[in-house]
């Protein structure tokens, strides 16, 4: 047996556990909000009725047996009084929370509820500010009525203050004479009352129903023996509710609001979570070594705060300090530069005043012209007389247009502090940066990553960024890698970090084909590390990055396609052969078709690439076709009004009889902003069963269907997928990866990546992500005949 004082102690640290939020006591008779957290039954009125809603009638705090009903003595009235049918807590708890009214009166008890008439308004719905939450908890129309009463918590507080009283504080008999009241020995859980012994065999005799009673040890506040449902009177709860999380009587568990849920026995549901807190309780006690030095690290935060803080408050002060040295120079320095400048006006304003005087009748200046003017000696007089005279000559000129020698005003000595002043006001601690925003237009996946971003304009600027990655296990639209065992171990997958990336864009490279990444940014100034951005999911290419460029040595036709320096981008445009031909028809445009290769040849493996269409252009077909087939396409070129070539399908006009043969060209044509999806024929059908086989495009109801395919919006970028030795092409919507069509070619010799203009338009290639910062040269025709081992293949 554990020592007196240690059990006494480790009740002593249970009673934070026993505390109320509202009164900051030892809960009394407590009551279960939807929260899951427990309060008194008194605060909880009294909490709700300083918010407005109508007080329910609370019974005496039984505190004291002197507050029970039941203190008169069996000696001065032999027939007892206990309480036996209405217990004062359910009364409690079956009055209704409504105000009374004559269309709805107070409700009597559970499982009464009158309704209202039409057009009233709705039933109040209580709320109770839970204080532990730090929020509204709704109780519902009949507020406190449908909360339970938590008898465990009850019984633990019964079982504390017992422990750590140690019996100082007697229960006495309630029935006893008070000069001769004896301590009670027992207590009746149906009469909730106290006895001795005495008066417990006078009350209880043999051969009655009262005999059968159930006697407890000597208690202060009663308790229900079991709980019983606040909707249907007497029932026990005998069920729980695992998606309610509820306990349910038989009849609550027959309602339709709880069709479909997982009900449970409630000895079940006691079995499995007390396993489970079991189980909790021993890993607690098992890690006590780690919550110990959890501890300690904790303890030595709170440390390492307090010293933080002075240290930050003496930067404060030091840096307020060097504000005021700041500005106390520059104090110094404006008012002398203010002082020079009064110095020197007041010197030339005074100067003028003397000049000024000089001109007065007896002054210097007239005084001396009158001497002058007695001279007689005439040589004399004019080498005398011209510097009198460009004196007078200037004076009368300033006299007529007088102005003064300096501006006595100091409106340009005049601060303007407004900035100063919002910059003082707006002076606050320095801030971490907030999360960047995912630039989603630039950032893609190709034969890298490529991830661009920029932070908010509230945001406090970033010194670097911090940019992760990581690999998700299932891909969008499809299952997870390895079942369930697969996408518990992606899930387990860490996060990969490149730090300290300057600049607002970062490039990832090393990525495996055909997979997810998961990305997100942070800055980082002084403050520290901001919020994460939102995480944007980018899927890398099903194929290595084929990297080429497009061949200009096929002799193209100057007036009608252009091909720009890089060999990256080439456009169609009307030429002057057009406007003949146009001009020579009558009924029908003669519409000519340019055809444009790539400088590669493919005979091996599985490649990928993109390119974007304008969405202006008329109509343009993106595919690959075999060499010697483009070849002989290109020296006989046709015009669109002749049968003998069908791009889409390469046949000429005999190939109905080779239909076991795949076709010698695979293309999807574009044009006006749709791209459209073809129907598979029957002889495309045939060699369905061929391997994977050809499968219709993916439709999602957004598209115009017809008799032979449907048309979507045209997508930014288009990405061709070629899986040589399958003889398989897939297009894919290039931006999220996602299929579009699927044809198959003729690969019995090399293949290469075609383009073919109808009309005015104009195409691009992906440019690859490696090449943004490099010189692009050119490259000489190649021929790829061994696969790659990672994204990009040049």
């Amino acid at each position: 047996m554990a020592p007196r004082f240690q059990v006494k102690s480790n009740m002593k640290s249970l009673e934070q556990e026993l505390h109320c939020s509202v009164c900051k006591d030892i809960v009394k008779q407590p009551v279960v909000l939807p929260c899951q957290h427990s309060v008194c039954l008194m605060c909880a009125s009294e909490v709700l009725v300083a918010n407005g809603y109508p007080p329910p009638d609370l019974p005496p705090e039984p505190n004291s047996p002197a507050s029970t009903p039941n203190t008169r003595s069996p000696r001065q009235v032999r027939r007892p009084t206990p309480k036996s049918e209405q217990r004062p807590i359910d009364r409690v708890l079956r009055s209704g929370p409504h105000l009374p009214s004559p269309s709805m009166p107070r409700s009597p008890g559970y499982g009464t509820y009158q309704g209202r008439r039409r057009k009233e308004a709705p039933p109040l719905v209580m709320m109770f500010p839970c204080i532990p939450c730090g929020q509204d908890v709704e109780l519902g129309e009949k507020g406190l009525t449908d909360c339970l009463r938590n008898l465990t918590l009850e019984r633990i507080v019964e079982r504390y203050r017992h422990t750590v009283s140690l019996g100082s504080v007697a229960v006495m008999c309630q029935f006893c004479k008070p000069p001769q009241a004896l301590e009670a020995t027992k207590g009746c859980a149906d009469c909730r009352s106290n006895f001795c012994n005495e008066c417990f065999k006078l009350y209880h005799p043999w051969g009655t129903p009262r005999a059968q009673h159930e006697h407890i040890p000597p208690t202060l506040n009663f308790r229900p023996k079991v709980l019983t449902c606040p909707e249907h009177d007497q029932e026990k709860l005998q069920f729980y509710c695992r998606s309610c999380q509820r306990l349910l009587c038989p009849l609550c568990k027959l309602r339709r609001i709880h069709t479909g849920h997982k009900v449970l026995p409630v000895a079940h549901a006691y079995q499995a979570l007390k396993e489970k807190i079991t189980k909790e309780m021993n890993y607690i006690q098992s890690n006590q070594d780690t919550v110990l030095s959890q501890i300690t690290q904790l303890e030595s935060s709170i440390t390492q705060t307090e010293v933080n803080s002075v240290s930050a408050r003496e930067q404060l002060a030091q840096s307020i300090r060097d504000l005021t040295a700041a500005l106390a120079e520059r104090h110094s320095s404006l008012t002398q530069a203010l002082e020079s400048t009064r110095k020197k006006r007041g010197e030339a304003l005074s100067a003028q005043v003397l000049e000024r005087r000089g001109l007065m009748e007896h002054a210097g200046l007239m005084a001396f012209t009158q001497e002058l003017l007695k001279e007689t000696d005439q040589p004399c007089f004019v080498q005398a007389a011209r510097q009198t005279h460009y004196r007078f000559s200037k004076a009368i000129e300033n006299l007529q247009h007088f102005t003064l020698a300096a501006d006595p005003s100091f409106r340009h000595f005049q601060l303007d502090v407004s900035k100063e002043l919002k910059l003082l006001t707006d002076l606050t601690f320095i801030k971490a940066p907030v999360a960047p925003v995912i630039d989603t237009q630039h950032t893609l996946a190709y034969d890298q990553l490529f991830l661009c971003w920029r932070l908010p304009q509230e945001s406090a600027p970033a010194w670097h960024y911090s940019v992760e990655y990581r690999r998700r296990g299932v891909v969008p639209g499809g299952a997870s890698r390895g079942g369930v065992r697969g996408g518990l171990a992606a899930a387990r997958w860490g996060w990969q970090r490149l730090d300290e990336v300057s600049g607002t864009s970062a490039v990832i490279d090393r990525l495996e084909m055909d997979s997810v990444y998961v990305l997100r940014v942070r800055g980082c100034n002084k403050a520290g590390y901001g919020e994460y951005s939102e995480e944007v999911y980018l899927h890398t290419p099903p194929a290595p990055v084929l990297n080429f460029y497009l061949d200009s040595r096929w002799g193209l036709h100057a007036d009608r396609l252009v091909v720009s320096k890089e060999q990256r981008c080439a456009r169609s445009v009307p030429g002057l052969s057009l406007l003949q031909a146009a001009d020579q028809a009558l009924t029908s445009c003669h519409l000519t078709s340019d055809l444009l290769v790539g400088d590669v040849a493919i005979t091996q493996g599985r490649h990928y690439w993109a390119c974007s269409v304008e969405p202006g252009s008329y109509l343009v077909k993106v595919g690959v076709g075999l060499e010697s087939k483009l070849q002989e396409w290109f020296h006989l070129p046709q015009d669109m009004a002749s049968p003998r070539y069908d791009p889409d399908s390469g046949h000429d006009s005999g190939a109905e009889d080779a239909l076991d043969s795949a076709p010698p060209f695979c293309f999807l044509t574009m044009g006006m902003g749709k791209i459209y999806l073809p129907q598979h024929n029957n002889h495309h059908h045939h060699h369905s069963s061929h391997g994977n086989g050809n499968r219709d495009h993916i439709t999602n109801g957004n598209g115009s269907s017809s008799p032979t395919g449907v048309t979507y919006p045209l997508p930014p970028r288009l990405g061709v997928c070629l899986d040589f030795e399958k003889g398989r092409v897939t297009f894919y919507d290039a931006h999220s990866l996602r299929p579009l069509w699927e044809g198959h070619v003729d690969c019995s010799g090399p293949v290469c990546p075609a383009f073919c203009f109808i009309g005015g338009g104009a195409l691009q290639l992906q440019e690859l992500v490696a090449n943004r910062n490099a010189d692009q040269t050119p490259v000489r025709r190649v021929t790829i005949q061994a696969r790659g081992s990672n994204l990009n293949n040049n």
